[in-house]
C-alpha cells in the first residue's frame, strides 16, 4: 500500500528507530544521529521516505559541533503493544521466557509519555507482590492493559515453538548443531570467516551471514571472538531463520537500544551482511527491488560503524548452479539476475561515504573477492578454476579495477575441516609491522596480538630491530593496540621492550586503543619508564599526532 502511494510510509534504520523510542520517552523533539548519511535516509536523496503520498519531511541535515549529522524527528506514540512472560494485578511485567527484551521498556515510557495506551501480552497472571523486583522488566505504572494469551498466539518466534537455550533457561552442547553442506553458501561463509579476527566483536547479518557462524563452530573458533545480533544478544551462536534475533548459549541480553548505542560508537571490529545489489563505486542495496521492499533493518548502522565489513553474497542470483571438484569451482549453470550492476536502486550501504571514512569493506562471493577502494571496486581474489573474463566480467555491468588478483584459499573449496585455528592466531610479526617510506611513518598493528611470555616479547623486539635497523634513521611509529591482550607477568618487560626500542629507532610515537582498560594498563606502565603515555582512542587521532610531531 505504501508503494502504490496509499498510505503514508517511511523506511529508517532501525538503530533510529530504537533511539528514537528513547528520545520520545524523555520529551526531546527529536533523535540526532550520524546514521543514515548518504543512504536513501539522507534527505538529500530520499528522506526515508516510501511512496509518493509520503511527503513530510521527518530527515534533515543538521551540524552540531563541526560534524554534518542528521535530525530524525520524533513521532508521539499513541498506542503500543508488547509482550512478556509474567504480569501481576498491578502490571508489572518480566521476560523470563522470552529470547530477547527488545525496547519495550524505552517503547512503554515513550507511549505513556506521549499520553498514548500500552497494551502487554504475557503468558500467565501470577499474584501481587509474588514477581522478583529486579525482574520486573516494564513497570505496572507504564502499563494499560493485560492480555493473558493463548499458547498458540503466544509463540517464542516466528518458527513457533520454545527453545529454552533462546531464553539463557539452558546451555546446550555446541556440537550439536549440523555443519553446512558444501555449496556455494559455505564457500562464501568460509572465505567470510577468514576475516574474522581474534578477540573481535562480530555483527552477523540475516540469510547469507549466518553461515559464518556455522564455520566458525565447524572449525572450532568461536572461543576466540563474540558474536552479536543487533536485537541485543552477545555471545554464543547467533540463530538463523525464522529465528533470527536470537542466540544458543547467549552470554548477555540487553535492551536493543543499548546494543545500537555500542554499534554506533564504534564497538563492532567486523560486521558480516548480504550483498543483493552492488554498483562500481561499492554501494550496496539490500532495501527495496520494484514491487518488494525489504527495509533496511539495522543495515545501515551496522555497516556505516563497523570498523571493517564484509558484504557476502553470490555473484548472480535466481537458478545459480555451480560444482566443487577437485579442490576448483565450476559454473554449472549461471544465475538470471545480475547483482553488480551500474545502478543500484536504492543506497542502503554508500561505497563513496565509506571510502572517504578509509573503511575496509570486502565484498566476497563464490567465485571471486572484491575491494573498496577510492576509484571503486577492485578484484583482489579468484576462485581456482574461475576464468575472470568469462565467469566475472561477462556477468557484470562494469569494469572492476583489475591488478593482480590471487586465488582464494584452497582450503575453502575442499571438504576437510579447514583448520581455521592456526590461522586466526599466526598473523606473523612481519605482516603486523609496516613501514611507508612515503610518509616516513611505521605503521604496527598489534590488533589481537596475544603477549604472554617473554618469548612473546623478545620476537616483538627482534621484529622491530629488523624493520628499523636497515632505515637508517629514526622514525615515527603509530601502534594499533585495539584488542591488544598481555598477561600481568610481561607487562614490565614489554614496557622496558617498548622504551629500548623507541630510544633505539623511534622519533615520536602514537598509539591507540578502543579499550579504555588497556589505555589505562599500557599507559601506567609506560610512564614508569619514563615514555609518552597518552594512547589515543581512534587511529584517526593517532594518525594527527604522528603527523602534527
Amino acid at each position: 500500500m505504501a508503494l502504490q502511494g496509499q498510505i503514508e510510509a517511511y523506511n529508517l534504520p532501525l538503530g533510529v528507530i530504537s533511539h528514537m523510542y528513547r528520545d520520545t520517552a524523555c520529551g526531546l523533539p527529536g533523535t540526532v544521529s550520524k546514521v543514515g548519511l548518504g543512504t536513501f535516509v539522507d534527505p538529500r536523496l530520499e528522506g526515508g521516505k516510501i511512496g509518493s503520498k509520503t511527503t513530510e519531511d521527518l530527515v534533515s541535515v543538521v551540524h552540531l559541533g563541526g560534524k554534518e549529522l542528521l535530525f530524525y524527528k520524533s513521532i508521539p506514540i499513541s498506542v503500543a503493544f508488547i509482550r512478556g512472560t509474567s504480569a501481576d494485578a498491578e502490571g508489572n511485567m518480566t521476560l523470563e521466557r522470552e529470547s530477547l527484551t527488545q525496547d519495550v521498556l524505552a517503547i512503554a515510557t515513550a507511549t505513556k509519555n506521549s499520553g498514548g495506551f500500552v497494551i502487554v501480552q504475557v503468558e500467565r497472571i501470577v499474584e501481587r507482590g509474588s514477581l522478583h523486583p529486579r525482574h520486573v522488566k516494564v513497570p505496572g505504572i507504564l502499563v494499560d492493559c493485560v492480555v493473558l494469551a493463548q499458547p498458540e498466539n503466544h509463540l517464542q518466534n516466528l518458527a513457533g515453538g520454545y527453545n529454552p537455550a533462546f531464553a539463557a533457561e539452558v546451555r546446550v552442547p555446541l556440537d550439536a548443531l549440523e555443519p553446512m553442506a558444501l555449496d556455494e553458501r559455505k564457500v562464501i561463509a568460509r572465505r567470510a570467516a577468514f576475516e574474522l579476527k581474534p578477540n573481535a566483536v562480530v555483527n552477523l547479518g540475516i540469510g547469507m551471514p549466518e553461515g559464518v557462524a556455522a564455520v566458525a563452530n565447524e572449525e572450532k573458533i568461536l572461543k576466540y571472538m563474540t558474536l552479536t545480533a543487533e536485537p541485543g544478544v552477545i555471545g554464543g551462536v547467533p540463530a538463523s531463520g525464522l529465528h533470527f534475533g536470537a542466540a544458543t548459549n547467549p552470554e548477555a541480553v540487553i535492551d536493543m537500544n543499548q546494543q545500537f548505542d555500542f554499534y554506533d560508537g564504534g564497538g563492532l571490529d567486523l560486521a558480516c551482511l548480504g550483498l543483493a545489489e552492488c554498483d562500481a563505486a561499492g554501494s550496496i542495496n539490500v532495501s527495496r527491488f520494484g514491487p518488494k521492499l525489504a527495509g533496511a533493518g539495522g543495515f545501515i548502522n551496522i555497516t556505516q560503524n563497523s570498523r571493517a565489513v564484509v558484504f557476502v553474497g553470490t555473484f548472480t542470483a535466481g537458478g545459480l548452479k555451480v560444482a566443487l571438484e577437485d579442490g576448483q569451482l565450476r559454473i554449472v549453470q549461471e544465475g538470471r539476475a545480475r547483482k553488480f550492476v551500474k545502478h543500484i536502486e536504492q543506497v542502503t550501504f554508500s561505497g563513496p561515504y565509506a571510502a572517504k571514512e578509509s573503511k575496509y569493506v570486502l565484498y566476497v562471493t563464490e567465485r571471486c573477492v572484491f575491494k573498496l577502494t577510492p576509484q571503486g571496486l577492485e578484484l583482489i581474489e579468484v576462485a581456482p578454476g574461475i576464468d575472470i573474463e568469462r565467469d566475472i566480467l561477462a556477468h557484470m555491468d562494469f569494469m572492476p579495477i583489475i591488478g593482480q588478483p590471487q586465488l582464494m584459499d584452497a582450503r575453502i573449496f575442499c571438504p576437510e575441516v579447514m583448520r581455521l585455528t592456526a590461522t586466526l592466531l599466526s598473523i606473523s610479526l612481519v605482516d603486523r609491522m609496516q613501514f611507508d617510506a612515503q610518509q616516513g611513518t611505521a605503521y604496527y598493528n598489534f590488533q589481537g596480538l596475544r603477549v604472554h611470555t617473554s618469548k612473546d616479547v623478545q620476537d616483538i623486539e627482534q621484529a622491530a630491530h629488523e624493520l628499523c635497523q636497515p632505515i637508517g634513521k629514526k622514525i615515527k611509529v603509530v601502534v594499533n593496540y585495539d584488542n591488544f591482550q598481555i598477561d600481568e607477568v610481561v607487562v614490565d618487560d614489554y614496557a622496558a621492550m617498548v622504551k629500548a626500542v623507541s630510544d633505539a629507532y623511534y622519533s615520536d610515537v602514537s598509539r591507540y586503543t578502543t579499550s579504555a582498560f588497556m589505555r589505562l594498563k599500557l599507559g601506567s606502565a609506560l610512564e614508569l619508564r619514563g615514555l609518552a603515555a597518552h594512547i589515543y582512542e581512534t587511529p584517526q587521532e593517532a594518525s594527527a599526532a604522528a603527523r602534527k610531531s
